[in-house]
């Protein structure tokens, strides 16, 4: 199973505040918005916050409305979403709320932090990853042994700051509340360092809405993984090829195949799909590449999408496999969802033509039934 769908969501001020400074929590949602969370939480497999915010705010993490617990027990739920927390150093409070209210509890820690909790004896499976914490060794571990699909993370700003800069994180859910902190030393929401893309990245806006007071901005990340490790948004992008994909004409003797082309901070160069307009033998990747400038300098750092391993021969005209075309455009990232068949060509095998020639290849297996999907066809029972 891949890494859960990680939720960021948080309640911050107009100058990007998370709290004050004073000796009790600055309430900055009103009623509404409290009520979405409380919505949010049930249409989730687990609810995680920090060590630092079970110190603070010692909270219980519940889902509060009786009807929407009655709706997951019937869906064959749990009845409270798993509630996670992490911490090196192992150093809770047995006494916290967090541990004698819901349903089951995990708590992520190092191989030190590990034996100080055991010996508390708490209420939670105590899973360490090793000398270090590590996010995706976290993520790793709630999607394949808890089965967790969808994470909603409450804080605190640490946590928040450091999913989203490992790229870690699908998506922002900020309510904004209509007031001001102006206190320099209060928690804020968000870190300083160095953010995937840098200060040039968009994220993607995804909705604005007032809820009660607040307005609630809902954004999602842009930017590509580097290397072999896969980010949040390189599963938005082959999703977008997958739905590509499904747009191609129909066809017997070709594959259905979506592609699209990113750059380094998350800007989309270039989208196709195969048999896109009047080429009715034109693949995807080939019909995306030829809509850019092959000078563009942003090849070089962009990453290729694609449904189906890009082709490194071709059957249905004398022209340049898409990944030859890939590398020959200065491409050296591409991120795919299945590996093609021997359906057509036999020993397609563009993803080694990739990787013998440097470039990073990336798949994502948990998208091949997307990605087969507009196939199904073609393949043998």
């Amino acid at each position: 199973m891949p890494q859960p769908y990680v939720l960021l969501s948080a309640a911050v001020s107009l100058d990007g505040y998370l709290d004050d400074t004073g000796p009790e929590r600055l309430l900055l949602s009103g009623p509404d918005d409290f009520d979405r969370v409380d919505e949010v939480r049930a249409a989730s497999d687990a609810i995680l916050v920090g060590a630092g915010t079970l110190r603070t705010d010692n909270p219980r993490l519940l889902v509060n409305s009786p009807e929407r617990r009655a709706a997951r027990l019937a869906a064959g739920l749990p009845e409270y979403p798993l509630k996670v927390t992490v911490t090196a150093s192992g150093d809770l409070d047995p006494t916290a709320r967090f541990w004698h209210t819901g349903g089951e509890k995990v708590v992520y820690t190092t191989d030190e932090g590990a034996e100080r909790l055991r010996a508390l004896a708490l209420p939670a499976d105590v899973v360490s990853v090793g000398p270090d914490l590590r996010w995706r060794s976290v993520l790793d571990h709630l999607g394949n042994v808890r089965g967790v699909r969808r994470l909603m993370v409450e804080g605190g700003g640490q946590v928040h700051t450091q999913l989203l800069r490992e790229g870690l994180a699908d998506e922002l859910q900020l309510a904004v509340a209509p007031l001001f902190v102006g206190q320099p030393d209060a928690p804020r929401m968000f870190g300083t360092g160095a953010y995937p893309g840098g200060p040039t990245s968009r994220l993607r806006l995804l909705e604005t809405r007032p809820v009660g007071d607040v307005v609630l901005i809902r954004y999602a990340p842009t930017v590509p993984g580097t290397g072999g490790h896969p980010s949040a948004a390189d599963r938005h992008w082959l999703d977008l090829a997958c739905d590509l994909a499904a747009q191609c004409p129909p066809s017997r003797t070709a594959f259905s195949v979506g592609a699209v082309i990113v750059a380094a901070d998350g800007t989309e160069l270039a989208r196709a799909h195969s048999r896109e307009g009047d080429d009715p033998v034109v693949h995807a990747e080939e019909a995306a590449l030829a809509k850019l400038d092959p000078a563009d300098p942003r090849l070089a750092t962009a990453t290729v999408y694609s449904s189906l391993e890009p082709c490194a021969r071709r059957s249905s005209r004398p022209s340049s496999p898409c990944a030859r075309l890939i590398l020959d455009a200065g491409v050296r990232r591409v991120v795919t969802a299945w590996r093609e068949p021997d359906t057509f060509v036999v020993g397609a095998a563009g993803n080694a033509l990739l990787a013998a020639e440097g470039a990073e290849v990336v798949v994502l297996p948990e998208y091949e039934p997307r990605a087969t999907a507009p196939n199904s066809h073609l393949l043998a029972p």
